[in-house]
């Protein structure tokens, strides 16, 4: 078919009709946006909705097993954790190390029925995972499967849980591992001011403040991870949730069959936890790190726990001082120009005495106007009383943000699991909201003068020594140094 062409008029009339469209077009839009756009602080919000538990079930096996499930058919997939009461803070000090390559060798060192290999193939043949790790105050064991798949992968799950065999190369292979992290741990300062900054405030030798170092991991043997995983691993202490898209009675039966059959230990106790204490309660103290242009600083003291009926009013406080309108950012970073990140947060932990924490980012040339700012603005927290925009703010963005602790079914079952490990009530997190609700100024003012302790401010710096002027002095007369150099290998025993 033939096409007709325009001619040369017809065409210059069409293209200016098509142009003076797309003009009309963008200045209606140009200017609906103009009248339409407002400050964030008129926008009108609608309320935040009625957070509500999804339904689960709770039940516990004969072996003192205590079974979470949660159903989510959104997707075909199920996921489950098993929560196990140990923890490194339980491990030997001379072992320092012994819990992590537990938990570790636990899943890469295969099973009675599985090599490594073998297990691996399995679980990469159908895109699932089963994952193990003991970390500070809890063990952990995880699957994530295609709902298809459940049978197999919770049966390889199980058999991780129950018949690790701690094949000797993969130890020696996660040692090898531990060892390169500890060679590298000098690379980052504001990793150098974590650790050492938790030594300054627990104390190097407590189980909150201690490291690995190359001679701990020496003295760790297969036999040592066998005696630690006999020890705690026992189904009447260990909790197991599972959400997503399962039968609940299939899946009891499925529980039942793979662990119900394990044999309880009924000598078992929660085990004494470490006492906690302050190891400084002042002082200045410094590493020495030449090649640096900046200086990463923590400053705080010993805090508290979850449990405080004052947390939901400290996390109010938590917002007035930090992020994007909170004082430490509007007046040290904004205003005064003395950092690239700051901070200072109550950050509390479930049944030990967490920290009050303090810190940054900062010039070498700015670090003691920034330390004094720092110091400035936690004075001035208990001094001044909050004003009710920074009150309302304040207390807006915690409730908004507790939302997010609900974004889907396993995030709310993995709360429900950590506050029956710890002993909190299972509405925990709803009597916080209702508390940060009720929240006032006078509240924030008295948790500020009672839990925040500037006379027992313990400051660490990290930074290039000759490039920090003013000195560290004009701090404190006396300014500790702290060396952070690692301690040799020490030769590994001989069988």
């Amino acid at each position: 078919m033939a096409v007709k062409i325009p001619n040369g008029k017809k065409l210059v009339y069409a293209l200016v009709v098509v142009l003076a469209f797309l003009l009309l077009t963008s200045w209606n839009f140009s200017m609906a946006a103009t009248a339409q756009a407002k400050h964030y602080t008129e926008l009108q919000l609608p309320p935040l909705p009625e957070i509500k538990l999804p339904k689960y079930e709770r039940f516990v096996l004969q072996n003192g097993l205590i079974v979470y499930l949660m159903e989510d058919h959104e997707l075909p997939l199920v996921k489950g954790t098993a929560l196990v009461r140990t923890g490194n803070r339980l491990e030997p000090p001379e072992k320092v190390g012994l819990a992590a390559f537990t938990g570790a060798v636990m899943r890469t060192g295969g099973t009675k029925n599985h090599s490594p290999d073998q297990l691996n193939d399995i679980l990469e043949q159908r895109a699932a995972a089963v994952e193990t790790s003991i970390g500070e105050t809890a063990g952990s064991g995880s699957f994530d499967t295609l709902s298809e798949d459940l049978d197999t992968v919770f049966g390889l799950f199980a058999e991780v849980l129950r018949s690790p065999v701690f094949a000797q190369e993969k130890l020696d292979l996660a040692k090898t591992q531990a060892k390169g992290g500890i060679a590298r741990r000098n690379d980052n300062p504001d990793s150098i001011a974590s650790r050492e900054f938790r030594k300054l405030i627990y104390g190097k030798d407590s189980p909150y403040g201690r490291t690995t170092e190359y001679a701990t991991v020496d003295k760790v043997s297969r036999e040592d991870l066998l005696k630690f995983y006999q020890q705690y691993f026992h189904p009447n202490n260990l909790i197991l949730g599972i959400v997503g898209d399962f039968e609940p009675k299939k899946m009891r039966s499925l529980i039942e069959a793979k662990f119900g059959d394990w044999k309880p230990n009924p000598k078992i106790a929660k085990p004494q936890l470490p006492e906690v204490s302050p190891a400084n309660t002042s002082g200045v103290f410094f590493v020495n790190q030449p090649q640096l242009t900046q200086s990463s600083v923590l400053m705080g003291h010993l805090g508290g726990q979850y449990d405080s009926p004052d947390y939901p009013a400290l996390d109010v406080l938590n917002e007035v001082l930090n992020g994007f309108g909170g004082r430490l950012f509007n007046e040290v970073r904004s205003r005064q120009g003395l950092a690239y990140s700051v901070y200072g947060y109550w950050s509390p932990r479930y049944d030990y005495r967490g920290m009050f924490v303090a810190g940054g980012q900062t010039r070498s040339d700015a670090t003691v106007q920034f330390v004094k700012a720092l110091q400035a603005e936690i004075k001035r927290i208990q001094a001044q009383p909050v004003t009710p925009k920074e009150l309302a703010f304040a207390k807006e963005s915690t409730l908004n943000s507790f939302v997010f602790n609900f974004q889907d079914p396993g995030q709310t079952l993995s709360r429900l699991m950590q506050y029956e490990y710890y002993g909190y009530p299972a509405d925990f997190l709803f009597r916080y909201q209702k508390a940060v609700a009720g929240t006032t100024a006078a509240d924030v003012q008295r948790v500020a003068r009672e839990y925040l302790k500037p006379e027992n401010i313990v400051t660490l710096v990290v930074g290039n020594q000759t490039a920090i002027q003013p000195p560290l002095t004009q701090l404190a007369a006396k300014v500790t140094p702290i060396d952070v150099t690692i301690p040799n290998s020490q030769p590994e025993a001989k069988n």
